[in-house]
């Protein structure tokens, strides 16, 4: 995996982000034979919100180091009980990382999308999981959504960036719990799609049957690119946690 273009000011000003990456980057490329496709969609420079699909507690590793060496700085909303843990919580913190409570429509929830909107509309870009978990599809599918991606691309008209990747559970499966080592530098490819369109929903942001149909919009793409990197077809209803007698948050064993 290698970087397409110059590095913006993101990553070449000082900050916290250079001795994390340090450590994190080496040992990804380590595990991972990554294979970026689409780079160019995410802009080099301005607000962007990105979309990806998560089926492996390691994931998220692949999806920072992919937007590092496309050249922003990777910015994930993170559960806020993390930012309580001495020394973790400071450092997530310190680079800007943006604290996410459970419950989707608390208080605190609203603040942190406002958060977030301030972060995202300052220039910079923000990783968002759309599931809001691990996916509960046995077939590793995008499952049901939740509205809070398409909720702050909306409010801070940053575009909205679906992104599937594939082959992350050779490494560490779904709750897997230990990294597979060997062999090493296991092919791994993520795709990143067009932005999302969501002009039709322009002033309907706080409309739940608005942004219900805008998420189901933003998972038909991430399935759409996760289709072409599996060679699959993806089941033709999403699963839903509910309707399954499942937990929609936490560790859950199928």
């Amino acid at each position: 995996m290698s970087a397409t273009r110059p590095r913006s000011t993101e990553t070449t000003r000082p900050s916290l982000f250079w001795p994390l990456a340090a450590i994190v980057v080496p040992v990804t490329k380590y595990l991972a034979r990554t294979r970026i496709r689409g780079a160019e969609k995410i802009p080099t420079t301005g607000a962007f919100v990105l979309a990806p699909n998560h089926y492996s507690e390691f994931d998220p590793l692949i999806v920072a180091v992919a937007v590092w060496d496309i050249g922003r700085a990777p910015r994930f909303l993170v559960k806020e009980s993390l930012l309580r843990v001495p020394v973790v919580g400071w450092a997530l913190r310190a680079v800007g990382m943006i604290p996410v409570s459970r419950g989707s429509i608390s208080p605190s929830s609203r603040s942190t999308l406002s958060e977030a909107e301030r972060l995202a509309t300052s220039g910079s870009g923000v990783i968002v999981y759309p599931e809001g978990t691990l996916t509960r599809d046995p077939g590793l599918w995008p499952m049901r959504g939740k509205t809070g991606a398409v909720r702050l691309a909306l409010e801070s008209g940053a575009p909205l960036i679906p992104v599937a990747h594939w082959g992350v559970q050779e490494i560490m499966p779904r709750y897997g719990g230990r990294l597979r080592f060997w062999p090493p530098r296991k092919p791994v490819e993520v795709m990143i799609g067009d932005p999302i369109d969501l002009s039709d929903f322009a002033g309907r942001e706080r409309q739940s049957a608005a942004l219900v149909e805008a998420t189901e919009r933003l998972m038909n793409a991430i399935a759409a690119l996760l289709e072409d990197l599996r060679d699959a077809t993806a089941p033709p209803v999403r699963w839903n946690p509910a309707v399954h007698a499942q937990k929609e948050t936490g560790r859950f064993e199928s």
